[in-house]
Formats: structure tokens, sequence, C-alpha cells
């Protein structure tokens, strides 16, 4: 169950009306190939157990899980760079002039095409969550950008898609900030962690604590200074502990000892689709409840605008920049 550790949640809005078989012969249009020469960045989806040939989608009572698979070409900035600085400096010298900005940038990209098809691949793969039982779709995924490439495949793969991040009518700090202040707001069987990141209204001052009492003196005098909780390591009892970020995100997912003991009760006679299966239905049944309860602490849900999600864009080391 370690796969299932960091998610962002998605409200999703109407129907899709796509029943499983649909469903799968619809993701098998869109299965992970390999890149070509010329791909930088190649999205598709690939099989939740890891197993070639295995099945594009698992379901288990009205809980989907798919997997989308992302190969990336390796280019660094330093091997391009130097490259082209070293076809620069021989053409100048060839001709005993300076080569122009216009030039050297079809250098560049001559270079590109030239490297790319060279580079090494990297393969990441993504969790998609979607249970249809609540109409939520979540991403196992730490960064926003990751998240919605995952949710412009399932659009592209479902030919439509709304979704929006899911939203709560009390914003998670404002809650996390009453909680660690006030033990007595505290729902029953919420917990506190280790861990907290607080702000500063209006300034970049951030307090880290790790391992730390936030019930104490030192934490809550930060607090009564006026600094807001961001990150909080919180305790669902019997359940999972978890860190909960204010844009609602959930990182660092640790299921209690009483699922991890069932999970590895299950008998698969190392058929690992059968353990992902069983894995799966239990991590759906407790983050689902879990996800629940946020719900009902935070207020209810928000009503949100029904728009799509827009793509975000990450600068990295490599290029291209994906």
């Amino acid at each position: 169950m370690k796969r299932f550790r960091n998610l962002r949640l998605y409200r999703l809005h109407g129907t899709v009306d796509m029943d499983t078989q649909s469903l799968a012969e619809a993701l098998q249009q869109h299965v992970a190939r390999p890149p070509g020469n010329q791909e930088a960045v190649r999205k598709g989806w690939c099989s939740p157990s890891g197993k070639p040939d295995s099945l594009l989608l698992h379901e288990v009572q009205g809980q989907r899980l798919l997997t989308m698979q992302r190969d990336v070409r390796l280019l660094p900035e330093a091997v391009l760079k130097d490259e082209v600085e070293k076809r620069v400096a021989n053409l100048e010298q060839e001709r005993g002039g300076w080569v122009g900005r216009i030039e050297k940038m079809n250098i560049k990209e001559q270079v590109y095409e030239e490297l790319l098809p060279k580079a090494f691949i990297r393969t990441h793969k993504i969790d998609v969550w979607w249970d249809t039982t609540r109409g939520l779709i979540a991403v196992f995924a730490e960064s926003r950008a990751r998240a919605e490439e995952a949710l412009d495949l399932l659009r592209e793969t479902l030919g439509s898609l709304k979704v929006t991040p899911l939203a709560t009518q009390t914003p998670p700090m404002r809650a996390m900030t009453h909680w660690m202040s006030n033990p007595d707001s505290r729902p029953e069987n919420l917990l506190l962690g280790d861990k907290a990141v607080l702000k500063s209204y209006g300034d970049d001052d951030v307090v880290r604590g790790q391992h730390v009492d936030l019930d104490s003196d030192d934490m809550q005098q930060l607090i009564a200074t006026g600094r807001q909780v961001s990150q909080l390591a919180l305790e669902i009892d019997t359940v999972m502990s978890f860190v909960l970020h204010d844009d609602l995100s959930i990182r660092g997912i640790q299921f209690s000892y009483d699922l991890l003991h069932e999970a590895l009760e299950t008998e698969d006679d190392g058929d690992a689709i059968v353990r992902l299966d069983a894995d799966f239905a239990i991590m759906a049944k407790a983050v689902g409840e879990s996800i629940e309860s946020l719900l009902e602490w935070l207020g209810g849900e928000a009503k949100a605008t029904h728009r799509l999600l827009k793509p975000v864009t990450q600068a990295t080391n490599f290029i291209p920049l994906a």
C-alpha cells in the first residue's frame, strides 16, 4: 500500500456515461508506448499492476484505478549548451567572424533534434483513483502540474471531463490553526501528529516544526503571535496518518497497523493482480471514509464554479521544459 501516499482531490461535475467495458476500450486507445525519436514527452495508460499485457483498468465495487505512464527524454541543458557553443566556435573560426543570434538559434534547434533520440528515457507512473460512488477523482501525485497532466489524459480518453479541485466551506488553514490552538475544538477521533508548518500573514516568514509537541508552549506562542498553520500532521484514529496542506492536498499517507495487517492477511498466492485489488479495496475504503470525515470537519464542501482545469507548466533542469 506504499504507492498510495500523496493525493490531490477533485470533484467530478456531471455524469460520465461510460461503463467499465467501454472505459477499458477507451483506455486501450491511449495505451502507453515508447516516445518516438523526436518526442520529448509521451503519456499513456499502463497496467496498474505493473505486469505487461495486463488490464489497464481495475475496478472494485465502483472504485476505479488507472495508471498514467509519463516517459520523458532527459536532455540536460548543460549538454545542449556545450554542443551548441562548440559548433558556434567552429563555425566562427571557419568564417573568421561572429555567428548571429538567429543562426545560433537554428544551430541550437538542429543540435536538439540530433541529440534528443539519444537521450535517456525516464519513466514516471501516476495512479488515478476514480470513486464513482462519491463522484471524486484523486490523483496520487505530489505536484498539481503532474496531477493535471493525468486529468488531461483522462479528459482526452473520455472526450470530456469536468472537474475542479475539491474545496471546503472552511479553509484548511483556518481549521488547522484552530485545531492546533484550541485542543477542545478537535474532532473526537482526530489526533495531532508531530509536524507543522506555520506562516506569518503577509510575509515569507515560515516556521517548520518536526518531531515536536504541537501543544507545547513554544508552538502555542507562535500561534498567539498571529502565525497560521499551512501544513499539519494529523491522525485519524485506527485509520491513517497524513499531513494536510492548505490546498487540501494530502501527503505522506501512512495506514494504521490494523489496515496493514488486514492487507498482509489477504492471500494472493503471489499474484500481483490479486494483491493490487486487495490493497486498492482497503485503501479506497479507508481514504474515502477519511475524506468524508475531513469534509465534515471543514464545514462541508464549498460550491465550485464548473470549469475545466487548465494545465500548469513547470520548469525543470532538463530540455525540454516539460
